[in-house]
């Protein structure tokens, strides 16, 4: 029984079957078909052609570089001196300075809530405080026996000078310019571009400031303009700073005449939330200056910063066309037309009133013994 099982099987596994096409008078399916076949063309030309371009081969593998500049002048209500941005493009518009701190002993911040202390034994000796200033001596320090007192510590002294800032020292910061000068190249298809205005004019950079409709080619951008593009104003963050991303995009269409590749400037806060919490807001370093003194001893003065940072990002894909991407999308858009005959052959054979009719008439086994063959052979 097992091997006449396995017989019909290998048999039946030898059978060819060819389609047989039947012109069924049901409207409503016909209706579908057409639905179906209209909804596909339309998602082929429309979104895989026009919109996503899938006749193009594409190139993300972008190449850049960036050039930044930053100019501006204004006055500080301050005698005492500030530091500078160095290797980042840092805006200072705020900084605490904590002058003269030398190596010695002295009390912890009382705004270090590990250096707190009610006696000695709070006080480790040897031990670093947890975000303090120093390393534990071992004695704490009170004004009075009721009294929260600081751990004394040996490190710079005296501790920093920790302190909410009151507002900008830099009053003139957001009419201060960036230059940004961004060059690229596709080398798939080897091409380059840069975002700077192709003219003779000598003037051009010294008289423009970036406008989206009327200089888009201006790599020129006011500080003020950027966080107001941003969705903030710059007298929101001047005071503990901030954090802005610049991204530029670039989606070049290499099949227009004069290559449609043109730089698209986005502006996002970084340094908060729809949270809106405080607590994350803004941006600062800490930055030293080491001196000595006539006697040969070494002091520091400690800046707490605030500023603006503006990190750069450069993002972009280009496109040309190409026949390969254009005959695989093309052939897949054929093969999902097929897949509408059969959808409406599955509504037709096995959900219609009329499956069994249907299926009858789709589905047909001829059987034609040898006998009768050799016999039709013969009165050919």
């Amino acid at each position: 029984m097992a091997w006449g099982v396995f017989k019909e099987l290998l048999i039946s596994f030898l059978d060819y079957k060819t389609e047989k096409f039947i012109v069924v008078k049901n409207k409503k399916i016909g209706i579908l078909y057409r639905l179906i076949q209209l909804a596909i063309i339309g998602y082929v030309i429309g979104w895989v052609f026009i919109i996503k371009k899938g006749y193009q081969e594409t190139d993300e593998a972008i190449q850049t570089s960036v050039l930044t500049k930053l100019k501006g002048v204004s006055v500080t209500n301050t005698s005492e001196s500030g530091p500078q941005g160095e290797d980042v493009l840092f805006v200072v518009t705020n900084f605490l300075e904590t002058p003269n701190q030398k190596l010695g002993y002295c009390a912890e911040s009382t705004r270090v809530l590990h250096g707190h202390c009610r006696d000695d034994e709070d006080c480790e000796e040897g031990q670093m405080v947890v975000a303090g200033n120093g390393m534990m001596t071992g004695r704490c320090l009170r004004k009075d026996e009721d009294s929260t007192g600081s751990c004394e510590i040996y490190g710079w002294c005296p501790a920093e000078r920790d302190y909410n800032p009151e507002g900008p020292m830099l009053t003139n910061a957001e009419n201060f310019t960036i230059y940004i000068k961004n060059y690229i190249q596709f080398s798939k298809f080897q091409f380059a571009k840069s975002n700077v205005l192709e003219t003779n004019d000598d003037f051009y950079l010294r008289k423009c400031r970036y406008d989206e409709e009327l200089h888009p080619y201006c790599p020129i951008f006011r500080l003020g303009d950027i966080t107001r593009r941003a969705g903030y104003n710059f007298h929101d963050m001047d005071t503990v700073g901030g954090s802005i991303s610049i991204m530029i995009e670039w989606d070049c269409d290499l099949d227009k005449v004069n290559f449609n590749c043109n730089p698209q400037y986005r502006f996002t806060r970084l340094d908060t939330s729809d949270s809106n919490m405080t607590i994350t807001k803004g941006f600062n370093f800490r930055h030293t200056r080491y001196f000595k003194n006539a006697a040969g001893e070494t002091y520091r003065s400690l800046f707490k910063v605030y500023g603006i940072r503006f990190n750069i990002m450069v993002h972009g894909k280009a496109g040309k066309f190409s026949i390969i991407p254009a005959t695989i999308n093309v052939a897949a858009g054929l093969a999902l037309m097929g897949g509408a005959a059969v959808l409406c052959d599955v509504i037709l054979l096995y959900i219609t009133k009329e499956r069994a009719t249907h299926r009858e008439r789709k589905f047909e086994t001829p059987r034609v013994d040898n006998v009768e063959m050799s016999e039709r052979c013969m009165r050919t």
